[in-house]
């Protein structure tokens, strides 16, 4: 069974058999709440990116280190985006992240999950205007849900957010739940928050 995680809250990110994990799944999805128009209920597209920002020491150090839909795979193979959703229709994972656990090279210690609304404040579009936005954690072999994060907090106002973070703590992984909101307007400067 799923642990459903609150702000703040960490796990250990093992099998439901208790065997360490090879491979993750990181699901990102979200719906463009929708607003009362003259002809019903209607939802403007709001282009969220997820990103993962791989870090040694807790910091980014190369921009090869930062897998998104402009850079799909991690050079080390270990990290590949699975590929752009503009819109956030649809059903279930808007975007995921593919995260092979055993091949990360070991001098990375964190792998930071975030997202930005493409082009926000050109937009005029924020967090405030989508709901359901969530990130869970998918066994890579057999696609059970490990743990999930319902992001429920009032994001009024605010264009990015650090979600989460996978982390090697003592020789296992382990996975935070941040939900931390910022007014950043693209990846590049969400990365600068750990470079």
């Amino acid at each position: 069974m799923a642990v459903n995680l609150v702000k703040g809250q960490k796990v250990d990110l093992r099998k439901q058999d208790g065997s360490e994990l090879k491979n993750v799944m990181v699901g990102l999805g979200w719906d463009e709440a929708k607003k009362k128009g003259l002809f019903g209920l209607k939802g403007a597209d709001i282009d969220c990116d997820a990103t993962a920002l791989l870090c040694k020491n807790g910091r980014v150090l190369d921009k090869n280190d930062i897998v998104y839909f402009g850079n799909l795979t991690h050079f080390s193979g270990a990290v590949r985006h699975m590929g752009d959703n503009l819109t956030g229709a649809g059903e279930g994972d808007d975007e995921q992240i593919l995260v092979d656990l055993k091949s990360l090279p070991e001098d990375y210690d964190k792998i930071v999950f975030v997202v930005n609304i493409y082009k926000a404040q050109e937009r005029r579009q924020h967090f405030g205007m989508i709901e359901n936005a969530f990130i869970h954690i998918l066994e890579g072999d057999n696609g059970k849900e490990l743990c999930r994060y319902n992001l429920s907090e009032n994001y009024d106002g605010m264009t990015a957010m650090v979600i989460a973070e996978l982390y090697r703590y003592k020789g296992s992984w382990k996975f935070a739940a941040i939900g931390q909101p910022t007014r950043d307007n693209s990846i590049g400067e969400l990365a600068r928050r750990y470079i």
